[in-house]
């Protein structure tokens, strides 16, 4: 996992890389925060999983934000966010980033996670946008030789996904059942996303759900958009979150709420200047994307109760979870 120190210059970010190896996930409680140097700054572990949005992150630390309240950030890149929530269980990192699908998996299995701030999501009103697809960096797609040119058409299609009941099935699931087809009746495959953009080349698969750059490369070959199903799904707010285990937050209050503090001024900066941090958020994870790739992310300023209630009572509904993930007290607010 690279890890990435990362304190305020005049030029930018400053990135010492190194290696940081995540234990298995334990209950044992996380240590007291460290003290770097530089007079007594208190060092806070980020785990990202390496997207353009972590930008607004890295911008705020380059504004100073996160100084000004005391902390240093080291950020480190996981391969997934259930690698980043078991850390922050753990007390490997003290936050992690994570999709509101995986967190609430996790607590529906007992994991003890706090959501601490938004990391990204959508614009209030997202969904009902004139063109939500500008606003989605994902996309169910059909082969240009299927026929397919609709969410209706695909009732026993093949669907490439690249992992079984995460995010991206969730989400096509919810654009199935809303044409009347039961998911079930669709052949699930998993493929990561360049083997899937080959899959729709050469109609191995009927249709796959992808993500950017990958959507462009789609677009390229001529594949159909059929859908943008993660912003109808979850509609608006914030879908990205910055979790911390229930320890970390009951030991580190004080850090925690630094990071709070320094986040809300972040996410600010970050939608005013929205260049900035996509720029951030391609150094940072070596993306040879231009900026017109990209589409803008959109950083909350907090997370609202009723967008997590949203998507717990969507994934009862398509039968991802047996009931309802009981959220009182998840959302930690900020001080």
């Amino acid at each position: 996992m690279n890890v990435h120190r990362l304190t305020r210059r005049a030029g930018g970010v400053l990135a010492a890389v190194g290696v940081l190896a995540l234990a298995a996930c334990s209950s044992s409680p996380a240590a007291e925060p460290s003290q770097g140097g530089g007079g007594g700054m208190t060092t806070v572990k980020v785990a990202t999983i390496g997207l353009t949005s972590d930008g607004a992150l890295l911008t705020g630390i380059a504004q100073g934000f996160f100084e000004d309240e005391g902390l240093e950030i080291e950020t480190s890149i996981v391969a997934n966010p259930p690698a980043g929530l078991a850390a922050a269980q753990s007390g490997q990192v003290d936050i992690a980033y994570s999709p509101s699908i995986p967190l609430l998996n996790a607590l529906s299995s007992g994991v003890p996670l706090k959501v601490i701030g938004a990391a990204d999501g959508y614009v209030d009103g997202a969904a009902d946008s004139e063109d939500p697809d500008a606003l989605d960096d994902t996309g169910l797609y059909a082969s240009a030789d299927s026929g397919i040119t609709s969410v209706a058409d695909l009732a026993g299609a093949t669907i490439a996904i690249p992992a079984r009941k995460a995010q991206l099935e969730v989400v096509i699931a919810d654009a199935l059942k809303d044409e009347g087809i039961d998911p079930a009746a669709v052949n699930w495959v998993v493929l990561d996303f360049t083997s899937a953009v080959a899959a729709l080349k050469s109609g191995t698969v009927d249709a796959a759900g992808l993500v950017n750059p990958f959507t462009a490369e789609a677009d390229a070959i001529g594949a159909v958009r059929l859908s943008s199903p993660s912003v109808r799904f979850f509609e608006e707010g914030a879908t990205g979150l910055w979790t911390a285990g229930a320890s970390t937050v009951e030991n580190k209050e004080d850090a925690i709420a630094a990071f709070q503090r320094a986040l809300a001024k972040t996410n600010a900066y970050a939608n005013e200047h929205p260049e900035e941090a996509i720029t951030a958020g391609l150094e940072y994870t070596g993306s040879t994307l231009s900026l017109d790739e990209v589409k803008v992310p959109y950083w909350p300023l907090a997370v609202l109760p009723e967008e997590l209630e949203r998507v717990n009572d969507k994934l009862v509904s398509l039968g991802f979870l047996a009931q309802p993930v009981p959220l009182d007290g998840v959302i930690v607010s900020a001080k």
